[in-house]
């Protein structure tokens, strides 16, 4: 799984984080980690906690919290 997470609201606003890693959906959460980053978090690294909320044929929602240090 490739994504990336763009912020449109605070101080993280015009900023992106990529992250990248094989996603196991029937695992409860996933730890994924951040591969890149853009604007003022230009060379964050960390992780996303990955819960699936809602899994189906059509698509995937996810709560995803990025912790940054």
């Amino acid at each position: 799984m490739v994504m990336n997470f763009a912020f449109f609201e605070g101080i993280y606003n015009g900023s992106a984080v990529g992250i990248l890693r094989l996603n196991a959906v029937l695992h409860a959460v996933r730890d994924i980690p951040i591969v890149e980053g853009s604007g003022i978090i230009r060379f964050v690294r960390g992780y996303a906690l990955a819960k699936t909320v809602w899994f189906n044929k059509n698509g995937d929602e996810y709560n995803v919290t990025v912790v940054h240090y």
